[in-house]
């Protein structure tokens, strides 16, 4: 196997293992320990590959279902933010706010928007050119 393709599958399995833990307190020498990488050089190799560090795809990950749970359930914001992975509900609303562009409780009382808002963060993440 190639040194490059090796790499990008052991990104992809820390990646895989944050999409599956991401509720559990998961910090990043543990996920570089699943990349069988140091500390430093999986920060750097998984923002190449990804975009973004794993922190933060950690915390998009988080906040991505406690979209799902605000708009579909009726949990109050602190159990979503519990549930979900945060330990504080100060980090968890000003993650989700920087995220989403609004905060939980406006994202909530939104979410029976009939015009299929989509927050410019994501717009802008998605029509982003790459490379």
């Amino acid at each position: 196997m190639e040194p490059q393709e090796d790499r990008n599958r052991r990104l992809l399995r820390a990646r895989d293992a944050i999409d599956v833990h991401y509720r559990e307190e998961l910090d990043v020498p543990r996920i570089a320990r699943i990349a069988l990488m140091g500390r430093a050089h999986f920060i750097r190799e998984f923002k190449v590959a990804f975009g973004e560090t794993p922190h933060r795809y950690l915390q998009r990950r988080r906040v991505e279902r406690a979209m799902y749970l605000l708009r579909w359930t009726d949990q109050s914001v602190t159990s979503v933010c519990m549930e979900v992975g945060f330990s504080s509900l100060g980090t968890f609303t000003r993650t989700f706010t920087e995220i989403v562009g609004e905060s939980p409780r406006a994202y909530r009382a939104g979410a029976e928007r009939p015009d299929g808002f989509v927050p410019g963060s994501f717009t802008m993440r998605w029509t982003r050119p790459s490379g």
